[in-house]
């Protein structure tokens, strides 16, 4: 059976891998089997170390570099076709992009599968059942990663990290480390049953005894950090060293040219939902979506409302469409109002969703009648800095629906007390897994940062997340309701600050297969 395997080209090189891609969306939220990634990734390794042995004779007189592009660019697009097949569904909402439906969920993993074809290609025909092969190979996969999450716009999405998404105790190492250290070690710790292959090596049980004897330490320095955390955390509310929060989940349809009267009810529905005590100071959190479409400038007429609801105690948070006259520019905005509705502070979105909130190539596509999914034909301008927000001692760092997804947001700011607000609209994704995936990302950028993150959404994941990555409260995906917490100001020790350590481990791995290759 496994000769029979070996020998078919179809098999090996395009069906095997293709599943073992479309099979990976299983590790990640919200099914959580974190286990098949010790299963997909020496998998992988095997068919690409077959194919480099068997070219000196089955593919000796064919192109056998194309057979390693092949398998690692068939894994991406399994890879890719089940993990974010969700983003097609936010073209149901528009009649213009449904019939891009079928072509979107094939097109984005046929693009995206050549991130894994090149990953494959460079490291494929220097691979050989031996440890220092699988050090490059994991390597290899990690830089692939790394790049898909930085090139044009970035796409972090699903970085293989996110497995551990549900196993905070190991994911305390990301504070030192970052996304894309912790995200090498993460395939190392699945491609490391790989040693099974090695026939020569003596120290199989040795190496993988090693790796669980790391893993172990690990979890007992995450559980460590977690109650030393609950502990401190504690001690701050006793000391009254908090500030209060409400976040609001309205759970409102989707819906486009909203009128007045539609407004004016879900204006009323989230003063109903932030259940207003007047003279208990609060900072109010209604998300991005709630009023669809609409402009600041569109809303003020709903002014004494807010007033008659809120008083000087408190201040309130929204996501909004904004206008520059000055420079005729539009911006998805996240503002912070007082309850005269004046505009307290304004962050416009930098990371904006191509053809989601800005159309590439606008002046030759918008000839053939495509534009922006959101409501609206003009495409967003990008914000030009991640400023914050300062509010009862504590720096507020506004993240708009996907920016959460990026590090580099959080990194660049050098603040000492923060606090992760992110607003988001998931509606978008309906019952499909993305809402899962989507807020499975606030949890590591909450451990990264050392800041407590809280996310409203008007569809999708609510949610308080302290600075471990713990979710204190939440409210499911499609769940009406708001949370309240005492938020304790906690000043933060470290933080990850860029992706040094990545690039060491990612030197030092080079160095180990070099050593290898030397000693042989």
């Amino acid at each position: 059976m496994i000769n029979l395997f070996l020998n078919n080209r179809l098999l090996l090189v395009f069906i095997a891998p293709f599943l073992l891609g479309c099979l990976s969306v299983f590790s990640f939220q919200p099914y959580n089997f974190t286990f098949i990634n010790f299963f997909i990734f020496p998998s992988l390794f095997f068919i690409l170390c077959n194919i480099n042995k068997r070219s000196k004779n089955k593919y000796r007189k064919k192109p056998y570099l194309i057979n390693l592009f092949y398998v690692g660019y068939f894994f991406g697009v399994g890879f890719f076709l089940t993990g974010i097949n969700w983003i097609s569904n936010s073209l149901e909402f528009d009649d213009s992009f449904k019939n891009l439906i079928p072509l979107t969920i094939i097109l984005i993993p046929l693009s995206l599968g050549f991130f894994y074809g090149l990953g494959s290609l460079i490291c494929g025909k220097y691979l050989k059942y031996d440890l220092k092969s699988i050090f490059l190979f994991c390597a290899a996969i990690s830089v692939v990663d790394y790049f898909r999450a930085k090139i044009l716009t970035g796409f972090p999405w699903n970085i293989w990290a996110y497995s551990w998404s549900w196993f905070t105790e190991i994911i305390q190492i990301l504070n030192p480390i970052g996304l894309f250290g912790f995200n090498l070690l993460s395939i190392t710790f699945f491609s490391i049953p790989s040693v099974l292959f090695i026939k020569k090596n003596k120290n199989k049980i040795l190496i993988l005894n090693f790796f669980l004897l790391v893993f172990f330490f690990n979890y007992i320095y995450g559980n460590y950090i977690l109650n030393k955390n609950k502990i401190e955390s504690q001690r701050y509310i006793e000391e009254n060293k908090y500030i209060n929060i409400k976040i609001v989940s309205p759970n409102f349809e989707l819906k486009y040219n909203l009128n007045d009267k539609e407004i004016l009810e879900r204006i009323k529905k989230l003063i109903k939902y932030s259940d207003v005590e007047k003279d208990k100071k609060t900072l109010f959190i209604w998300p991005e979506g709630a009023l669809s479409g609409k402009y600041f400038f569109e809303i003020e007429k709903y002014k004494n409302l807010i007033k008659e609801s809120f008083s000087s105690n408190h201040l309130i948070i929204f996501g909004i469409n904004t206008l520059d006259k000055k420079e005729n520019k539009f911006f998805n905005s996240f503002v912070v109002v007082d309850n005269n509705l004046d505009k307290q502070f304004q962050y416009n979105k930098v990371k904006l969703v191509p053809f989601g909130e800005f159309l590439p190539f606008h002046d030759k596509l918008e000839k053939i009648g495509l534009k922006k999914i959101t409501e609206g034909f003009g495409s967003f301008s990008k914000g030009t800095n991640n400023n914050t927000f300062s509010y009862n001692g504590v720096d507020i760092i506004p993240l708009i629906c996907y920016e959460i997804i990026f590090p580099e947001l959080i990194q660049k700011i050098n603040k000492n007390k923060t606090l992760l607000i992110n607003i988001s609209e998931d509606g978008w994704f309906g019952d499909t897994i993305g809402p899962y995936q989507h807020f499975s990302k606030s949890i590591f950028r909450a451990i990264e940062s050392d800041s407590f993150v809280l996310r409203s959404a008007n569809k999708g994941f609510s949610a308080v997340i302290n600075n471990k990555g713990q979710i204190i409260k939440s409210l499911k995906n499609n769940e009406t309701g708001s949370l309240e917490y005492r938020l304790p100001i906690i000043e933060k020790r470290k933080r990850n600050k860029n992706d040094l350590i990545f690039f060491v481990l990612l030197f030092t791995y080079c160095l180990i297969s070099l050593r290898y290759k030397k000693n042989e």
